[in-house]
């Protein structure tokens, strides 16, 4: 095996100081382009590599960000992950990855394992079973650079990259009224992160603006799953008066409704209506197609490590970084043919089944 090539090998090939090496490999403002270049050249040919542990100690910075991901299983995360990365590598930084199984103890684990890596910021969004946020508030407190996507938490005053979820609700539940269904239903998601609230919000909002009553009995509270949309549907079907379309939180908890409905032979579209929200990968590819609210998921990505690189300069102090607070990404309409316009209501569809079984 070859001897490692150190900073004291380039040193003595281009008969400069190891001190002036140092410098030059690391961008000191004291060291002349020339030089710099030089050294960089050099180092390259010989295929030197750099001890990251020992610059990490000598700069107080590992030049790595945790990212903290409810679950992994989502294309969703993956792809704002992606955005992340790319972003993360033309700035000169490697990411700590960790999903939390929508777990709070694992979320506090992931925060626990990246303070022990010593990684110079963090980016999460928020796991579906945590409803206390003291181990945020301890990164605060400990002025570790934090910013939140997606799943946010806004008592926490904490940067921010999400979609406008109200927005994206509203133009969701709008498209089903206008596509001729008037009973609409909710699936929705845990109350206690905003994201989910403000899509109920958004729900609600686009009833009322078409003189709809807001019906408790219609909003039935799910758990982001397949599972929570088969069982919304069971629900909905013990109703007096049936709904007939369904704005899902997101699209896990609409392909559930679909399959639920598909189990009973509903027909979709005509009879029912279907939508969702993130724009799951899967959702073109299902029948029916899952209409659904694209959320941006690179360009989020890019934009929370954008911030998170704001507050790690401004930690730095310096200057030049005006910080950002909330950065509220525009939803995009994804229409398929889950929520094509209504033809035909599902007592209508029966009368015609037993008409025909009946000649």
């Amino acid at each position: 095996m070859s001897q490692k090539i150190t900073i004291h090998d380039i040193a003595r090939e281009l008969n400069l100081t190891s001190g002036t090496v140092s410098r030059a490999l690391n961008d000191h403002p004291r060291i002349s382009d020339a030089t710099k270049k030089l050294v960089k050249e050099k180092a390259t040919e010989l295929k030197y590599q750099r001890n990251k542990i020992a610059s990490s100690l000598r700069s107080g910075k590992t030049h790595t960000i945790g990212v903290i991901i409810p679950s992994a299983q989502m294309n969703f995360f993956g792809s704002v992950v992606h955005g992340i990365e790319m972003m993360a590598s033309s700035n000169g930084y490697s990411i700590l990855l960790y999903q939390t199984e929508e777990t709070a103890a694992l979320e506090i684990k992931a925060i626990e394992a990246f303070l022990s890596a010593r990684v110079d910021g963090i980016l999460a969004s928020v796991a579906k079973e945590t409803v206390d946020f003291s181990h945020y508030n301890e990164l605060q407190k400990r002025n570790i650079p934090l910013v939140f996507f997606d799943r946010t938490n806004d008592e926490l005053k904490v940067p921010s990259v999400v979609v406008d979820d109200y927005k994206g609700a509203f133009l969701a539940t709008e498209h089903l009224i206008q596509s001729g269904y008037l009973r609409i239903a909710h699936v929705s998601g845990p109350q206690q992160l905003k994201t989910f609230n403000e899509r109920l919000r958004g729900y609600k909002a686009a009833l009322e603006k078409y003189s709809i009553v807001v019906e408790q009995e219609l909003i039935y509270q799910g758990d982001i799953s397949i599972e929570a949309g088969r069982a919304a549907v069971d629900y909905f079907f013990t109703l007096s008066d049936i709904p007939d379309a369904v704005f899902a939180v997101e699209d896990y908890s609409a392909l559930g409704v679909i399959k639920g409905l598909k189990d009973r032979k509903i027909r979709m579209p005509g009879e029912f209506g279907v939508i969702g929200f993130a724009n799951e990968n899967f959702g073109e590819h299902i029948s029916p197609s899952l209409s659904s609210v694209d959320q941006q998921t690179v360009q989020m990505g890019k934009e929370a490590l954008g911030l998170l690189m704001e507050l790690i300069a401004l930690k730095e102090n310096k200057p030049g970084y005006p910080l950002r607070e909330k950065i509220v990404l525009e939803p995009l309409m994804q229409f398929r043919q889950s929520s094509t316009g209504k033809t035909i209501s599902i007592k209508q569809a029966k009368n015609n089944t037993t008409l025909a079984n009946l000649s």
